[in-house]
C-alpha cells in the first residue's frame, strides 16, 4: 500500500509533509478569522506558504551544476528546469515548460503512471536526466522528449501523438530509450530515429514497463535497465493475461468513461513477469532463469559496476523471503547468492538502500536484527555496519576510495532524522553531519563528494543547501528564510509551535504524539481536530514543519493532534508487526488510547473530538467510529478502503495473507460488516475516478449504510482520483469538512 501512504502523506524528496499540507486543503469564514490568522483561501493560493518546493535535485556529472525543478510563484503546480552554476553562483532557467511544451494531452498510460507517482496534478517538467557528457539533459515534456543543452539550445527528439514512457539515456550517452505502445524503443542519440527492439505481442503483453503492483506497491517504476557499458539491456516482459479484469468507471462531471483494467486483487493471479537480456538493437536476446516458481515478484534489478553480472531480487508471493540472484548476462543462467528471510510474524520490507561496490561486494539494508541496519557482504561473509535501537532511513552514498559511507537515520531522535558518516573499517564511530535542531534528509552525487541537504523544523519551512562530505554548508540552494518577503511571514503572528509527548499504549509500547494548540484562555475548553493515518510504512509524528494547513486548523480554534500507533514506520520490527494478519485492530486501539489521553486534559472538550483521515486514514475513521461509538464527536473518512478483497495483491497480502488462506483476518479488517454500528456523525468523501482505492469501496459502504438506515453525509468529486487537488477543489473540500463539523456541534464556536 505504498500508494495509500503516498496519497495520504505525499512524501517529497528527503522529507515527508503531512497529508493535508499538500493533498487536501481548506477554507475559512470571516467570523473564524482574527488579525494575523491564516485564511483558508490563502492556504492554496500562489505563491506557496511553505516557500519554494523544488523537486529532482541533481548534480551534473562533473559536479559544476546543480539542477532542479522549480515551481512558479504564480502557479504552484507548474515546474521548469533550472540550473545553478557553482562557479559563478548564478541561477538560470534551462527549460521553460511553457515555451517548449506543445500542451498535448497525455496518454492514459502516462496519466496513470503519474498518478502512481503521486504527481498527477503537476504540470510542466516532472523529471529529467543528465547525459554522461555533462553538457545536456533529457527532458520529457507533454508526452514528447527534448534534449536541453547548457548553451541554451533545445532539440526535440520525438514528436508523436503517442506518449513516451520511462525515457532514459544510456549510461554512456550513446542511446536514448523509452516505452511506446507496449514496446521498448531504442535509438542512437543524434542518429537514426528510435525503433522498437522488442516484439509486438498485442494488448496484454508489455515490454519494458513495470506491472501495476510494481509501480504502485514495490517502488519499481521501470521495466528495463541499461548495462553500464551501453552494450546490453535487461528488459521485463509482462503478460497481463492471467490478471482479472475490473471495469473501472471514471465518473466525470459531464460523462462517464469506463476502463477494462487488469487489476490483481488480493488472492487473484498476478501478471506473469519474465526478464530478458538483449543488445541495444534487440539482438542476442536471452531469458533470465528466475527459477521454477512463476508466482513471484521481480523486486529489483541491478547491474554490477563493470557489467559482468546482473543481480535480480526475487521475492516470493507471500513476501516472507527475498533471494538475491546472480545472473550471467550472456546466457541468463542464475544462482542464489544469498537469501533474506522475514522474522516470524513479519514480512520482507523492500528497500533501495543498498549498493554494489566496484570490488564486487555489497552494502545491504536488512531488518534481520529487528531494526533496519546496514551490512557488508563480501566473499560470502556478512559484517554488520550499523546497529542499535534505531533505523537507517537511507543509504546516501559510498566514497569507495576513502572507505566512507553516508546515511540518514534516527540514531539521535526517532522524531528527527539526521545525516551521518562512518568509515567502513571502523563503523562504530559515527559522525553526525547535520544540525539536530532540524529534521534532515539528503542526497549525494555518485562519488559521494557533495550532498544536497533538506532540513526543516517546527518553526522553519524546508531549507535546501549544498554541503561537502564533512557536512559543511557550501552554498544555499534555497535558504527559504522567514524574512519580510516570505509568503508565510504575514501569518507568523498566529503561528503556534507544536509540542510533543508520549503515552503508554494498551500493549505497553511508547506512543509518540504531537499537538498544536491555539493561544488558550484560562478555564476554556477546546475542540480537537484528531488527524490520523494509522497504516504501515508511515510515520506522521516528527519534529518537522507541519505546513500551513495545520496552522489554519489551529487558527480556527481547534487543537490539532496526531499520534503514531503500532504498525507505523521507523520503530523496528517488533513495533511494526502487530498488524500482521490484524489490520483494523491494534492501530484502532492505539488511536483510542490517544483520544482517551486527550479526554484527561483540562483544556480539551472531551465531547468535541473530531477524527479525520484519508486513504488508510479514511479506513481508520470508519473503524474508530464503529468500535467506539460516542468516543469521537464526528468522523471524516476520505477515500477509504472498506473491503480488503478489493485491494491489490502485493500490498494487501503482505499484511493480510490471501482471502482463501486467511479469511478471518479479512473478516476482522472489513469496514462494511459493522457499518450499522456507526452512531456518530460521518462525512464520507471520495473521488469518482480513483484508480487507487477504487470508488467501489465507498459505493459498497453507501449501500450498506443506506440498507441499514444509518444516516451519514457524503461529498463526491467527479473526475478526481485518489487525491482531491487544486486551489478551488481544495477550498471546496475543506469548506465541506468544516461546515460538517460545525453543523454537528464540533466547531470551535459550539461553546
Amino acid at each position: 500500500m505504498r500508494k495509500l501512504i503516498a496519497a495520504a502523506l505525499l512524501a517529497t524528496t528527503a522529507i515527508a509533509t503531512p497529508a493535508f499540507a499538500q493533498e487536501a486543503e481548506m477554507e475559512t469564514t470571516d467570523e473564524a478569522e482574527t488579525a494575523g490568522d491564516l485564511p483558508l483561501e490563502r492556504v492554496f493560493a500562489s505563491p506557496g506558504l511553505n516557500g519554494p518546493s523544488p523537486r529532482g535535485m541533481q548534480l551534473s556529472p562533473d559536479g559544476r551544476y546543480l539542477t532542479l525543478l522549480r515551481n512558479r510563484e504564480d502557479d504552484l503546480q507548474r515546474y521548469d528546469l533550472w540550473a545553478y552554476d557553482r562557479q559563478t553562483g548564478e541561477w538560470s532557467m534551462l527549460v521553460d515548460s511553457e515555451a517548449f511544451g506543445p500542451g498535448r494531452e497525455l496518454s492514459e498510460a502516462e496519466k496513470m503512471q503519474r498518478e502512481r507517482m503521486r504527481v498527477g496534478s503537476l504540470k510542466g517538467i516532472i523529471s529529467y536526466q543528465w547525459n554522461s557528457d555533462g553538457e545536456s539533459l533529457l527532458v520529457p515534456l507533454d508526452g514528447d522528449l527534448y534534449l536541453a543543452r547548457l548553451d541554451g539550445t533545445t532539440q526535440q527528439l520525438t514528436d508523436t501523438e503517442e506518449g513516451e514512457l520511462n525515457p532514459k539515456l544510456s549510461p554512456g550517452g550513446k542511446f536514448v530509450s523509452f516505452v511506446r505502445d507496449r514496446q521498448l524503443y531504442v535509438g542512437e542519440l543524434g542518429g537514426a530515429e528510435a525503433a522498437p527492439v522488442t516484439p509486438e505481442e498485442g494488448e496484454l503483453v508489455l515490454w519494458g514497463e513495470a506491472e501495476f503492483v510494481a509501480q504502485e506497491e514495490m517502488g519499481r517504476r521501470t521495466g528495463y535497465w541499461w548495462g553500464p557499458n551501453d552494450d546490453r539491456i535487461a528488459v521485463a516482459r509482462v503478460d497481463e493475461s492471467p490478471v482479472g479484469v475490473v471495469t473501472r468507471a471514471s465518473i466525470g462531471a459531464e460523462g462517464t468513461s469506463t476502463y477494462e483494467q487488469r487489476y490483481p486483487a488480493a488472492g487473484t493471479p498476478n501478471a506473469d513477469v519474465r526478464l530478458f537480456v538483449m543488445d541495444p538493437d534487440g539482438g542476442e536476446r536471452v531469458e533470465v532463469d528466475l527459477g521454477p516458481e512463476r508466482d513471484i515478484y521481480i523486486a529489483r534489478v541491478d547491474w554490477a559496476p563493470d557489467g559482468s553480472k546482473l543481480y535480480v531480487q526475487r521475492q516470493d508471493r507471500k513476501q516472507f523471503k527475498l533471494d538475491m540472484l546472480e545472473v550471467d548476462p550472456a546466457t541468463g543462467a542464475s544462482s542464489v547468492l544469498f537469501t533474506e528471510n522475514a522474522a516470524e510474524g513479519h514480512w520482507i520490507n523492500l528497500s533501495d538502500n543498498y549498493k554494489w561496490l566496484s570490488d564486487g561486494s555489497l552494502i545491504w539494508w536488512s531488518e534481520r536484527d529487528g531494526y533496519g541496519h546496514l551490512y557488508h557482504f563480501a566473499d560470502g561473509e556478512w559484517r554488520q555496519l550499523t546497529d542499535g535501537d534505531w533505523v537507517v532511513l537511507g543509504l546516501l552514498g559510498v566514497d569507495e576510495a576513502a572507505g566512507k559511507v553516508f546515511i540518514s537515520g534516527t540514531k539521535d531522535d526517532v522524531l528527527a532524522s539526521q545525516v551521518y558518516s562512518f568509515d567502513m573499517a571502523n563503523p562504530g564511530e559515527m559522525t553526525r553531519l547535520t544540525d539536530p535542531a532540524f529534521v534532515n534528509g539528503a542526497s549525494m552525487d555518485g562519488k559521494a563528494q557533495t550532498m544536497t541537504v533538506v532540513r526543516h523544523n517546527t518553526n522553519q519551512p524546508p531549507q535546501y543547501y549544498l554541503a561537502d562530505a564533512e557536512g559543511t554548508r557550501l552554498a544555499w540552494i534555497m535558504e527559504n528564510a522567514l524574512d519580510a518577503d516570505h509568503p508565510y511571514t504575514p501569518y507568523l503572528a498566529s503561528h503556534r509551535t507544536p509540542t510533543f509527548g508520549t503515552i503508554t499504549g494498551p500493549s505497553g509500547d511508547t506512543l509518540y504524539w504531537t499537538m498544536i494548540a491555539p493561544e488558550m484562555e484560562e478555564g476554556k475548553q477546546y475542540p480537537v481536530f484528531f488527524q490520523h493515518y494509522g497504516g504501515p510504512h508511515a510515520q506522521t509524528v516528527t519534529r518537522g514543519w507541519t505546513g500551513a494547513m495545520a496552522q489554519h486548523i489551529v487558527d480556527r480554534g481547534y487543537i490539532y493532534f496526531e499520534i503514531d500507533n503500532r504498525g507505523s514506520d521507523n520503530r523496528g520490527v517488533a513495533f511494526e508487526k502487530p498488524i500482521f494478519r490484524a489490520m483494523g485492530t491494534v492501530e484502532v486501539e492505539d488511536q483510542k488510547a490517544g483520544a482517551e489521553y486527550l479526554q484527561t486534559l483540562p483544556f480539551v472538550d472531551a465531547d468535541r473530538i473530531a477524527t479525520y483521515g484519508w486513504s488508510y486514514g479514511g479506513y481508520m475513521t470508519l473503524l474508530m467510529l464503529q468500535q467506539d461509538p460516542g468516543l469521537y464527536a464526528a468522523g471524516v473518512s476520505g477515500a477509504p478502503v472498506t473491503k480488503w478483497e478489493l485491494y491489490d495483491t502485493h500490498y494487501t497480502e503482505r499484511y493480510m495473507g490471501t482471502p482463501q488462506d486467511d479469511p478471518e483476518a479479512y473478516a476482522v479488517g472489513n469496514a462494511l460488516d459493522n457499518a450499522g454500528n456507526i452512531a456518530d456523525p460521518l462525512l464520507l468523501i471520495h473521488g469518482m475516478a480513483d484508480d487507487n482505492v477504487v470508488f467501489e469501496n465507498s459505493s459498497a459502504l453507501i449501500g450498506k449504510m443506506q440498507a441499514e438506515a444509518v444516516p451519514f453525509e457524503m461529498m463526491l468529486y467527479p473526475g478526481q482520483a485518489h487525491g482531491i487537488r487544486g486551489p478551488k477543489l481544495s477550498l471546496h473540500l475543506w469548506t465541506t469538512i468544516f461546515s460538517f463539523l460545525e453543523r454537528n456541534g464540533v466547531g470551535p464556536e459550539a461553546e
